[in-house]
């Protein structure tokens, strides 16, 4: 007799740099969520898609939830909860050598006021190899005691340890039901989307402190040409004409660089050859524009 297929959402929720993209970028076995050392780097609910037996489990990464100071941590902030709600399961992921810090007491304080009652929550304990085993069990217990999770896993998601038991939880957590997307599929941002994060992932990680938050990047124009190749326009949006040197560099070199990351990996990801033109243009006031908002998926509105 076959098993019936299951299908749910998991929202992965946590403070920023909890290490959600990561966890799921292991779960999914590919890349769809873009990891850097800063905070607030994942700002749509980028969902991945991966298959525990006959389950689909459908990854909501919510951006990660801190107290916001302007529209768009707003907006992310409200989208993290928003996604949170609407999950059949939750994973709220904690630093292990971070422990219980005024953030996850302030995540846990809203768990109760926001969530449905009875949405079950695993607590993930991540990066363990940073701390000695009785201070993981007596960060648990603490834990524990502040919130009624189902269940405590300890991983970590770098080394992909303890990720694969709280998959098969998962499986047997998410409601019976039909598969949502085709067994191929690995995530359901669209493709333009993908593209711009991935090259966002590259900006970031290059201009390191100097204007992560005062930039987005969309992809303008996808073209598959009959060789099989795809050419991709994006547009880097900058909030000053100083940051626009910034993104180019001497002699355009920084763009250039970035560029050619971005393409190797955005080939990589939709396996074949991409030819990738990046533009960089000033726009001041990008961080109040209804559209750029719903670009990353966001709701302009939810910033008020």
């Amino acid at each position: 007799m076959d098993t019936p297929p299951r299908a749910g959402f998991v929202a992965l929720i946590g403070e920023p740099n909890a290490g959600k993209s990561t966890l799921l970028n292991r779960m999914v076995g590919a890349k769809v969520s873009i990891v850097t050392h800063k905070v607030q780097t994942t700002r749509t609910r980028i969902r991945g898609v991966a298959i525990e037996g006959p389950a689909q489990i459908v990854f909501v990464d919510t951006p990660g939830i801190f107290r916001p100071r302007r529209r768009l941590d707003r907006s992310m902030v409200k989208a993290a909860w928003g996604g949170a709600s609407d999950a059949d399961v939750i994973v709220l992921m904690i630093e292990a050598h971070r422990g219980l810090t005024e953030g996850v007491q302030a995540i846990i304080d809203r768990m109760r006021d926001e969530l449905p009652q009875g949405q079950p929550v695993a607590l993930a304990i991540n990066k363990i190899d940073r701390v000695k085993s009785e201070v993981l069990l007596a960060l648990a217990e603490r834990l524990n005691d502040a919130y009624p999770f189902a269940k405590t896993f300890m991983i970590s998601a770098e080394r992909g340890y303890g990720v694969k038991d709280l998959r098969e939880w998962l499986a047997g957590e998410v409601p019976q039901g039909p598969w949502f997307y085709p067994e191929d599929q690995i995530a359901d941002l669209p493709m333009r989307m993908i593209a711009a994060e991935m090259t966002r992932e590259k900006l970031t990680l290059r201009l390191h402190e100097e204007l992560p938050y005062q930039l987005t990047v969309e992809t303008e124009k996808w073209e598959d040409k009959p060789d099989g190749s795809t050419r991709i326009d994006q547009i880097v949006y900058v909030a000053r004409d100083g940051h626009k040197g910034i993104v180019l560099g001497n002699k355009g070199e920084t763009i250039k660089s970035i560029g050619s990351a971005a393409r190797a990996d955005i080939s990589e990801f939709l396996g074949r050859t991409v030819h990738l033109f990046l533009q960089v243009k000033v726009r001041p006031n990008w961080l109040d524009e209804p559209e750029r908002y719903s670009e990353m998926g966001l709701d302009f509105k939810d910033g008020d």
